[in-house]
C-alpha cells in the first residue's frame, strides 16, 4: 500500500526543498518520479537538478534524454513511469489517478497559493477515502518539516 506524504512549503520555495527529498530518495536505494504540472516545469527542474549545489548533482533525465528506464530520477508532465520509481513527486498542482505501485507518493504544495491549498485539500481527501496511509508534514520558520497529522 502507498504511503501518500503532504509537504506544506511555508518558508522555503520547491527549488530548495525537491532536490533534498531527492537527495533522500536515492540514499534509500528507490528511484524516483517527478511529475510538474507542464513540459516547461519540466524543463526548469531539469535545469534545476544539474545546478543547485556547487559540488554536487542529481543524476536524471526526461523524455528528451530517452532511455527513461536507467534513469534513477525522471521528470515528467505526465502519469509515465519509465524507471519503475519505488516514489512519485507530484509539483505544481499535478496529479495521478494510479496511487498503486509506489512505495510513495508526495505532493509538495506551495502554502501561499490558495489554489494549491484547495488541489492538495482535495488530494487529501482522495487518498483519504481510498484507505491510504496519509501524512501531512508542514515547514517551521527554521525550514524544518514538523508532522501535523
Amino acid at each position: 500500500m502507498s504511503e501518500i506524504l503532504f509537504y506544506h512549503l511555508l518558508h522555503q520555495p520547491l527549488e530548495r526543498v525537491l532536490p533534498r527529498l531527492l537527495e533522500r530518495t536515492l540514499e534509500r536505494g528507490w528511484r524516483a518520479v517527478v511529475q510538474a504540472g507542464s513540459h516547461e516545469r519540466v524543463e526548469a527542474l531539469d535545469a534545476l537538478l544539474w545546478t543547485y549545489r556547487e559540488d554536487s548533482f542529481l543524476p536524471h533525465g526526461t523524455v528528451r534524454d530517452g532511455d527513461g528506464a536507467r534513469q534513477p530520477i525522471f521528470l515528467t508532465h505526465d502519469e509515465s513511469r519509465p524507471n519503475g520509481a519505488e516514489v512519485r513527486f507530484l509539483v505544481d498542482g499535478a496529479r495521478i489517478d494510479a496511487m498503486e505501485g509506489y512505495e510513495r507518493i508526495v505532493y509538495l504544495f506551495d502554502g501561499q497559493d490558495e489554489t494549491a491549498l484547495t488541489q492538495a485539500r482535495a488530494e487529501w481527501k482522495r487518498a483519504s477515502a481510498a484507505g491510504l496511509e496519509v501524512t501531512y508534514w508542514k515547514q517551521n520558520a527554521r525550514g524544518q518539516w514538523e508532522k501535523q497529522a
